[in-house]
């Protein structure tokens, strides 16, 4: 049985795969990403924003100015799966390096949408002329953000102690994680 619903799930994950599409979010996607964003935020699992965020707060934080980007993931209906943005993780002689940030609907997670757009992400930084890419925040306790992570060629290259409190874990590491484009 375990088997089985592995195959049906891989099978599920390859056919979203092929009719998902990822392209430039506009604001007229906003009313169809925030009730997911505001779920992961609120939660206070994996995302470093105030539980309480409003949301014209949250929508200029998730829409950065040029050259920042915001992307979103959508299937063959036009419903929106996910969500990733990007930026220069800082500016002057250190802009070389970029940054992102995803929130993938609680209710598509497992199919990936992630990947796809974290694929999509860093294949965006490097033809942007980035040098590399760096998380700031990646909880330690989101394992499986971790692994797909790791799975993209990202390492840890140090964890702040007690850097997130976690609503369930209490006080957990808070990754830096970069790889090189």
């Amino acid at each position: 049985m375990a088997w089985a619903e592995t195959v049906r799930d891989a099978q599920l994950r390859s056919a979203m795969l092929d009719t998902m599409l990822i392209r430039d979010a506009t604001t007229d996607d906003w009313p169809a990403m925030w009730p997911f964003m505001r779920r992961i935020v609120a939660a206070g699992e994996t995302f470093s924003w105030d539980r309480d965020v409003g949301e014209e707060q949250a929508r200029e934080m998730w829409f950065p100015a040029p050259p920042g980007r915001t992307v979103v993931a959508v299937d063959s209906g036009g419903t929106v799966l996910g969500t990733a943005n990007s930026v220069r993780n800082h500016g002057g002689p250190a802009g070389h390096i970029a940054s992102a940030s995803f929130m993938v609907d609680p209710d598509h997670q497992g199919r990936g949408v992630g990947r796809a757009l974290g694929e999509h992400i860093v294949d965006r930084a490097r033809a942007d002329g980035f040098r590399a890419m760096q998380f700031n925040a990646v909880v330690q306790s989101n394992t499986r953000a971790v692994a797909l992570w790791r799975s993209l060629g990202f390492e840890v290259l140090a964890t702040l102690p007690e850097g997130f409190r976690h609503p369930v874990d209490g006080y957990v590491g808070l990754h830096i994680m970069y790889r090189r484009l």
